[in-house]
């Protein structure tokens, strides 16, 4: 009880955002927007990178590029998933008043995400040509893919630290400062790709190594914001006292939503070793594809993300109605959003694909990707708002487990049936809606059994 008095903060200086009361679609919106606008930003690095390379390199500069991405990608999903957890341990923290737990959150958190970049920017680095020949990489191809990975993994302790502190601080209420954040990085990563790529023309080199340095600023900043927090919780090195039971609660919540975001990327991979049996042209033409998802995708998980919190709050707040009108509003909201967006991308499928390569039989390919895929993207919608109710109601192992069995054992299975039937871009693109298709099934079984049990025990 002493730790609430004599912690408080003051009241105007409280940014926490009380999502138990108010306009269910409007605080979703306002709360979504900026998860939105980060993760658009940090996904554009690589994307401007491609970009660069597709049009001043060429399509085996841009192939070999891809071909790897999708590891990147795995890596920096992990740590994004984990930034959810911490996200919601600082806002529980917040909650509950207590500032002495959420002072150590803050700086265990930001040690185990440089802990944790080091090891897996160390590992990464050694085990790069392994990945790769996983991966099939075809060999006209695989010294430079090989010399992109092993220069980008350095961004990972990056990357790390950045999605940690960002957690923290949407978990305060601030989530602007993020996003500022990855804009000012952004910008660095335009200027770099123009200086490394465009003028010294060091190609695929070039492209890593303006995503290092862009990534390095964004993380710097949001160091020295943690630094700089008020009342107390700011990091000091000189102040941590790392915890066994400090490093369970944080463990217990952030590494099951970091392998849920990771079992997505890695299932992939797996894919991406079928794809890369296909040739350059395939490679390229699924490498364009995915950046041009993206626009399709981030939205949905910004809704997801915010969903989570919502679901959390208004549960522990013994709001169960809420909280339900609060998926059914996610739905209605990520539904809309997508209908647009792949409505948009279906119409401008050739002029968004010729951002990337100017060749006409990677495009070809790419258009057939898209009409196979983007119709039923709405289908994600589901997949992430009822894993997301799941994971704020507190069973975020439950729905790792369902997302890890369906993308992580059927997709491979399913991956491999298809290749084996007929090989070709179009057969493997159909893998993603019928496994979305099945885990959006799972999860709402599942939904349908937690909220007969949440309403029994209310």
């Amino acid at each position: 009880m002493g730790n609430k008095t004599e912690n408080k903060i003051p009241q105007k200086k409280r940014l926490f955002m009380d999502l138990t009361e108010g306009c269910i679609w409007k605080q979703l919106i306002i709360y979504a927007f900026p998860l939105l606008c980060s993760s658009l930003i940090q996904q554009l690095y690589n994307t401007v990178d491609l970009m660069f390379i597709g049009q001043m390199v060429g399509k085996e500069a841009a192939a070999a590029v891809g071909s790897s991405s999708l590891f990147i990608t795995c890596i920096v999903g992990f740590f994004t998933g984990m930034s959810i957890g911490t996200n919601i341990l600082a806002a529980r923290f917040l909650g509950e008043q207590n500032f002495e737990k959420l002072k150590s959150m803050v700086s265990v958190s930001t040690v185990l995400s440089i802990a944790g970049g080091l090891i897996m920017t160390v590992l990464a680095y050694v085990l790069t040509p392994v990945f790769l020949d996983l991966l099939r990489v075809p060999d006209d191809i695989f010294k430079l893919s090989e010399k992109y990975l092993q220069i980008y993994i350095f961004s990972l302790l990056p990357i790390a630290v950045y999605n940690t502190g960002a957690g923290i601080l949407r978990g305060l209420g601030d989530s602007r400062s993020p996003t500022l954040y990855q804009l000012i990085g952004g910008i660095c990563n335009v200027i770099a790709n123009i200086v490394f790529v465009g003028l010294l023309d060091w190609g695929v080199l070039g492209a890593a190594v303006t995503t290092v340095c862009s990534q390095g600023m964004a993380a710097v900043l949001i160091f020295r914001h943690l630094c700089r927090l008020d009342n107390g919780i700011s990091f000091c090195i000189k102040k941590i006292q790392m915890t066994l039971a400090d490093m369970k609660d944080i463990m217990i919540v952030s590494i099951p939503a970091g392998v849920q975001a990771i079992s997505i990327t890695l299932s992939n991979l797996i894919v991406q070793s079928r794809i890369n049996d296909l040739g350059v042209d395939s490679i390229a033409a699924f490498t364009s594809y995915f950046k041009v998802e993206l626009f399709i995708y981030l939205p949905i998980m910004a809704i997801g993300q915010a969903s989570v919190t919502f679901t959390g709050q208004n549960i522990g707040a013994k709001k169960l109605d809420r909280a339900l009108k609060g998926l059914k509003v996610s739905l209605f909201l990520g539904l809309v959003m997508t209908v647009l967006t792949s409505a948009f991308i279906m119409l401008l499928c050739g002029f968004v694909l010729r951002l990337f390569t100017k060749d006409m039989s990677v495009i070809a390919i790419g258009i057939q990707i898209i009409r196979v895929t983007v119709p039923f993207y709405f289908i994600y919608v589901f997949l992430e708002v009822f894993s997301a109710f799941i994971r704020g109601s507190g069973r975020i192992l439950s729905s790792t487990l369902i997302v890890l069995v369906n993308m992580c054992v059927f997709r491979p299975l399913c991956v491999t049936f298809l290749s084996n039937l007929q090989p070709n871009a179009t057969t493997i693109a159909w893998v993603y809606p019928i496994t979305w298709f099945t885990s959006s099934v799972c999860l709402f079984i599942y939904f349908l059994w937690i909220r007969k049990a949440l309403i029994t025990s209310a």
